[in-house]
């Protein structure tokens, strides 16, 4: 299945959204500074910079050696409590401030 919006707002045949009529200029922009700046190499050099000298990106994947030896297995964690808040949440909310400076 195809998660990308196409050019109309759709996901895939039947998906879109109801904007109500006083919203669609906004959404029309959005949409169209949305792909400009996503596409950007500024954009997503500074987004790259800021999740890695900020965020503290990529996590390291960590060897547990001893579930690893009990399970008889290969087990490896993903140290996302390493990034700087603990979760992945400000991977997104990088993302969202640096296109509302773009946007103005």
């Amino acid at each position: 299945m195809n998660f990308e919006v196409n050019e109309k707002g759709f996901y895939g045949p039947y998906g879109g959204a109801y904007i109500p009529e006083m919203l669609v200029p906004n959404i029309t922009r959005l949409r169209q500074s949305y792909r400009e700046i996503l596409d950007s190499e500024e954009f997503q050099r500074e987004l790259q910079q800021l999740l890695r000298d900020f965020v503290g990106r990529p996590t390291p994947l960590y060897y547990a050696s001893r579930l690893s030896e009990k399970y008889r297995t290969q087990i490896y964690l993903k140290r996302e409590d390493l990034a700087h808040t603990g979760s992945h949440k400000l991977n997104n909310a990088l993302g969202q401030i640096l296109l509302a400076k773009r946007l103005g």
